[in-house]
């Protein structure tokens, strides 16, 4: 069975990207009145949290599951090859705020002004971006969308900085200057680690992982009538978006019909667990012998 969920994974990308582009310029403009590094970092993230939505956007545009000619497993890795985008934007987001930090530490700056009104926008921030990121992870993991999951991770990782930013500017708003420039540092921290998770939820798939174990396909097989032992199972994807698994079945079969009919229930009892799966069986005679479950 194949599962096209890209209309959904659009209309939630238009919707997260006019919300952040919302929060990118509140950012930008308090922390060039107030002169807060930290916020200016914070809105320099927020930027990749934009471009992220278009590259997400453009990626879900090619990443459909339906084969064609030319891509007879679909378009799906399209998808995860946008969220390792994300991966890389917020390597170059930590990268940037890592340096701004350390500039100002070597030649100084203006010192920060924080004002009442200021803090309560940054609190505004702070609501958008919540919703934001529960609105893409509930969605994602509904559809089985790695992009918007992804981008839920990273607009996750806006809620702890912008946390951060705000108890700093409250601590420079009590007249502790020193803590915007040293909570920069915590905030690239969570960036990097934001990327590094992407990173290691989407190599699997496009390095075709195994993403089943042998032993369980192995296991359901046998409980169907007729099937005698199966061997040589492979599996690759992502249980929840789109598996594949091949495998070599030896069916107690006198005819053509009867192994078909058994091969069909093995079929059928896999796409109930794994769903959406597209299952390649090759049939062998009840004379032949092999222990070796998988390659």
């Amino acid at each position: 069975m194949i599962y096209d969920n890209r209309a959904t994974v659009r209309k939630v990308l238009i919707i997260t990207l006019l919300l952040n582009i919302f929060v990118m310029v509140l950012k930008a403009v308090v922390g060039n009145m107030t002169g807060s590094l930290s916020l200016l970092a914070d809105a320099l993230h927020s930027i990749t949290d934009s471009a992220n939505n278009i590259l997400g956007l453009i990626t879900s545009r090619f990443s459909s599951p339906i084969p064609d000619r030319e891509h007879p497993y679909g378009h799906q890795k399209f998808e995860a090859v946008g969220a390792l985008g994300i991966a890389a934007f917020l390597g170059i987001a930590c990268f940037e705020i890592i340096q701004g930090a350390i500039e100002r530490i070597i030649h100084g700056g203006k010192p920060v002004r924080i004002s009442a009104p200021e803090l309560w926008i940054l609190l505004v921030v702070l609501g958008v971006n919540i919703f934001v990121a529960f609105y893409e992870r509930r969605v994602g993991k509904r559809v089985g969308s790695p992009i918007l999951i992804a981008d839920a991770t990273h607009t996750m990782s806006d809620i702890w900085v912008t946390i951060t930013v705000i108890a700093g500017l409250i601590g420079v708003w009590l007249g502790y200057q020193w803590l915007d420039v040293v909570l920069a540092f915590p905030v690239a921290l969570l960036v990097f680690w934001s990327g590094w998770t992407v990173l290691k939820d989407n190599l699997p798939w496009l390095v075709d992982e195994v993403a089943i174990a042998p032993e369980t396909i192995h296991a359901i097989a046998l409980a169907v009538p007729g099937v005698v032992n199966c061997h040589d199972i492979a599996s690759r994807g992502v249980v929840g978006r789109q598996i594949f698994i091949e495998m070599h079945l030896i069916v107690d079969a006198a005819d053509v019909e009867t192994a078909h009919r058994i091969t069909e229930e093995v079929e059928k009892r896999l796409e109930e667990r794994f769903n959406p799966a597209r299952i390649l069986i090759h049939v062998e005679p009840p004379s032949y012998q092999s222990t070796q479950i998988s390659f």
